[in-house]
């Protein structure tokens, strides 16, 4: 995986591990993460999200949704359904991984869930095969 951000950069409000991204390990027009986003010339999901521009998720101390009063989201929730139906991976299992074991422990473990068995590389979630060598892993 990608070392681009640090720890606290990587992981977006929503549990979404911004290393995993396509439009974050793509090699042209990256992304900055969600987190390193901050003008108005960012892309149109960025912008438009509204899960990061979200006032009440950003009065909490850690940052994250799972603290948010309105917690599950109804934004949260067609977003983990989204991602749990066409990618195989849940926002809200990633929150309360996080809530749990906390933020270091969840990165560890993501780097080892989404490493390509073939040839160890950082495996998108948005592809089903290795960028790197092709292997197909879904």
């Amino acid at each position: 995986m990608s070392t681009r951000m640090n720890q606290n950069e990587i992981i977006a409000p929503c549990g979404m591990n911004c290393q995993l991204c396509y439009g974050y390990v793509r090699k042209k027009n990256r992304c900055n993460g969600c987190l390193r986003m901050n003008n108005a010339n960012e892309p149109d999901v960025w912008r438009k999200c509204s899960i990061v521009h979200c006032e009440d998720r950003a009065k909490t101390a850690s940052g994250f949704c799972y603290e948010c009063t309105r917690y599950p989201c109804r934004r949260l929730k067609d977003l983990d359904k989204r991602y749990t139906t066409k990618y195989g991976m849940s926002m809200l299992d990633n929150l309360l991984f996080i809530k749990e074991k906390g933020l270091e422990e969840f990165v560890r473990a993501e780097q080892e869930k989404w490493k390509c068995r073939n040839c160890g590389a950082g495996l998108s979630v948005h592809r089903d095969f290795c960028l790197q060598c092709g292997n197909k892993y879904r």
